[in-house]
């Protein structure tokens, strides 16, 4: 399996990329959500799925793992192919997605071209129960927070998972954190405080 492609991206458009690597140009499929991180890029570190069917290989690209992870996890609903899972998170940003699952929002996932009622029921069954172990909950707690907020919790909570502290756990006391203390603006500040709660 190809997990990644590294190289200089030769073609660029909201759908898909080409990057070449090693003399060799790839097609890659990618979301909205994808597109936007790698935008401005002319050289690119590209996470990847290898699709393959009886007539078709096709590779899917993503700009971080919580994003294939993701996509993985939507492929494997009955009714989900990848194309449909690649307009999913083109419409919906990972997180959004996720808490559109657990709080089991079907009018959000209806809102996905070629997401019916059947479907979005079929995805949060499948889903909702693996997305919550994996700390999703965290997530969707998180979701309301300002983009300098989200930007600051996601350096902290690299810094605490280089810190070998689970990932759950480590979403659950910056939540607390951040929401305990709204004004808080350093990361350092953050990082010192959750441990504090992990302790």
């Amino acid at each position: 399996m190809i997990t990644y492609v590294k190289g200089q991206i030769t073609f660029k458009a909201p759908t898909h990329i080409v990057v070449e690597a090693g003399g060799i140009g790839y097609f890659i499929n990618i979301s909205l959500h994808t597109y936007a991180r790698i935008e401005q890029l002319e050289q690119v570190k590209i996470l990847t799925y290898y699709h393959v069917k009886e007539d078709s290989q096709q590779l899917y690209g993503f700009a971080d793992d919580d994003e294939r992870s993701l996509f993985v996890r939507l492929i494997s609903v009955s009714g989900v192919g990848p194309s449909t899972a690649q307009v999913m998170l083109s419409t919906l940003p990972p997180e959004e997605l996720r808490a559109a699952i657990i709080a089991e929002n079907e009018a959000s996932l209806c809102k996905v071209k070629g997401i019916g009622r059947k479907t979005a029921k079929q995805i949060i069954l499948d889903l909702k129960n693996v997305l919550l172990k994996e700390g999703g909950s965290a997530g969707m707690e998180a979701h309301s927070t300002s983009p300098a907020g989200n930007a600051m919790r996601q350096e902290a909570l690299a810094a605490l998972l280089s810190l070998q502290v689970n990932k759950i756990q480590a979403q659950k006391a910056l939540n607390k954190v951040l929401q305990d203390n709204p004004g808080l603006s350093r990361v350092e500040d953050l990082i010192r405080l959750a441990l504090q709660q992990l302790s």
